[in-house]
């Protein structure tokens, strides 16, 4: 919405009235470029009345300009419709940062409140000058002459008058300031010169409006940074559902799993299902990095791990075409590490390390410990793997088996940050802890680690623990 402007109204006594004021002398009706000499407002004349109306005007305008801050669409054409209004002018534009050094068009608008293609010609030459020496500029064109002298534009669209102002400026790191935007305003009509009062109520609008762009993007700043915390505590909030609980009606293992994510969302994840023939299968993942990405690609291997253990009986296969969902899916750059195990009621074990930190198996009978090493490459990197079980392994009575992330492995002391808990570390705390229920060992093993780094965690845990009773 704009303001028309009342027929009969003195001009002289508006802030942008249709004709030069009598104060503005002959200088102003030359064909020249004029930049403002200073930044302060020069606009008031010591006539009451006249300041009265000049200053209620700016008001106006600034205040039709903040009303409109929850649309910045709606806000950009409010501000170039008082630009209009105010100046006088047939036609206003904003024109704003496009990348670099360039300003492109973002509202073009006329006098009778309409848009106009953003396409529009205009004196490039004047916006270049403001937008460089940030100073505002006027420009009364009398001749062909000085048209030319003006720029090809001007000539062509035989404009007679321009005003040029600066918008909110950036200041680089070498101090120099950078205009993010201009104001700019023309007209055709032979009587319309823009005065220099003109030119300084058209600068006192620019500025106001500046600190109104400002805040308004600061406070879409924040509205957006409170929708995107919402949505990744909701995506947090989903993920943590997602984590199984140990399934009922077991009598051959103890299970338990231990999960917590380093930022709001996690590239780790552990599950727990049912296979087709009634066995159990136990998986630990972790995806590169962590935060939403990585937490998009374990939901994505998760669903997939689900739907294909209710067909699948061989674990290799299964990770086979987990691995080619994924590889069609994923970023270049980005894996997920995988270990998967199907445990049977005699103890018996088929598993597959995909390049995941190698499992520890705890021995009663020795006290010893066994690596279930890695012998194929992590999801997401060739698309062709096919993934093969590892060794035959048995679980005896009292056996556990322990699979993780590296985010244990890695959790690093804070007073000496080269020393890490690493696997001795959490051998460690396994075995002063080993004959706990196996929740009780799993959170003794991870407070560990936790202790070690007073709480910092730089990576995503997950720690899943099975023991054959």
């Amino acid at each position: 919405m704009f303001f028309r402007r009342k027929k009969g109204r003195d001009a002289g006594a508006d802030a942008g009235g249709a004709e030069k004021p009598a104060e503005d002398g002959p200088e102003a009706a030359g064909a020249d470029s004029e930049a403002s000499g200073d930044r302060t407002t020069q606009f008031l004349t010591g006539d009451s009345q006249t300041d009265r109306r000049t200053i209620q005007v700016l008001l106006e305008a600034i205040a039709r300009v903040s009303e409109s801050q929850d649309d910045i669409a709606t806000q950009l054409r409010v501000i170039v419709d008082h630009s209009i209004e105010i100046t006088g002018a047939e036609r206003g534009l904003l024109l704003v940062e496009s990348g670099g050094e360039l300003l492109e068009v973002r509202v073009a608008r006329s006098k009778e409140g309409d848009d106009l293609p953003v396409d529009q010609r205009f004196s490039t030459s004047i916006v270049k000058k403001v937008a460089t020496e940030l100073e505002p500029v006027r420009a009364t064109v009398n001749s062909e002459a000085e048209a030319l002298d003006l720029g090809q534009s001007v000539f062509d669209l035989k404009l007679r008058a321009v005003m040029c102002v600066p918008l909110t400026m950036n200041e680089k790191e070498d101090g120099s300031e950078t205009a993010t935007g201009v104001l700019y305003v023309d007209s055709r009509v032979a009587t319309r010169q823009f005065s220099r009062r003109d030119l300084h109520v058209f600068a006192a609008l620019a500025r106001q409006i500046s600190v109104t762009l400002e805040n308004a993007r600061l406070y879409h700043d924040s509205i957006e940074k409170a929708r995107l915390h919402q949505e990744i505590e909701l995506a947090s909030e989903i993920q943590r559902n997602m984590m199984p609980k140990v399934p009922d009606g077991l009598t051959s293992f103890e299970l338990y799993g231990w999960y917590r994510a380093a930022d709001q969302t996690s590239g780790d994840f552990y599950d727990f299902q049912r296979t087709r023939d009634g066995r159990l299968a136990l998986v630990v993942g972790d995806a590169t990095g962590h935060g939403v990405g990585p937490a998009l690609i374990t939901a994505t291997a998760q669903a997939g791990l689900r739907a294909y253990l209710r067909t699948q009986i061989d674990p290799g296969e299964l990770v086979t075409l987990v691995n080619e969902d994924l590889c069609e899916r994923i970023e270049d750059g980005r894996f997920l590490t995988l270990f998967i195990a199907i445990l049977s009621d005699t103890g018996e074990v088929a598993y597959v390390n995909a390049g995941h930190c190698d499992p520890l198996v705890y021995r009663k009978s020795t006290g010893e410990f066994e690596e279930l090493s890695g012998r194929n490459p992590a999801l997401g990197m060739i698309e062709s793997m096919e993934y093969t079980a590892g060794d035959p392994l048995v679980l005896e009575p009292g056996d556990v088996l322990i699979a993780f992330s590296d985010g244990i492995v890695e959790a690093r002391d804070a007073d000496k940050p080269d020393e890490l808990f690493g696997i001795e570390g959490l051998k460690k705390a396994f075995l002063a802890n080993v004959e706990k229920p196996t929740a009780e060992l799993t959170n003794s093993v991870v407070e560990e680690a936790l202790k070690l780094a007073k709480g910092q965690r730089e990576d995503d845990i997950t720690v899943v623990v099975a023991r054959r009773v």
